[in-house]
């Protein structure tokens, strides 16, 4: 009995985080209205796709990181500073990552647009 209370009240906090943004998507869902059965199905899967790679390769925003801080700021801030840009970076694409596969569905932000600009961890900024 408790375990299906946890399930409700769980299930309720996350309408209730979601309420403040169906606002925002009522004009992405006007958008729909424009596109064809076979761009929406596309959409969302490719914003599936997208949310699971980067929800499992997230962690390689880690050495990601360092590679780049060394690359534009030198070795030294590559060691001290690439580490902890890595770490917040990690938990961003991978939190996004997640985002993006809670709401496939939903065609948020632009057209089934990604969260996070580059899409991928291996592409460049």
């Amino acid at each position: 009995m408790k375990g299906t209370q946890r399930v409700f009240a769980l299930a309720f906090f996350c309408i209730m985080l979601a309420l403040p943004v169906l606002p925002a998507c009522a004009d992405e869902f006007r958008s729909i209205e424009d596109s064809s059965a076979q761009e929406v199905v596309s959409g969302m899967g490719n914003k599936a796709a997208r949310g699971i790679t980067n929800a499992v390769t997230g962690w390689l925003e880690f050495p990601k990181q360092i590679y780049v801080t060394s690359k534009e700021d030198g070795a030294a801030k590559g060691i001290f500073i690439g580490p902890l840009k890595g770490i917040g970076m990690t938990v961003v694409r991978t939190l996004a990552g997640v985002g993006e596969i809670v709401t496939f569905f939903i065609p948020y932000p632009g057209f089934y647009d990604p969260f996070i600009e580059p899409a991928y961890v291996w592409q460049e900024e």
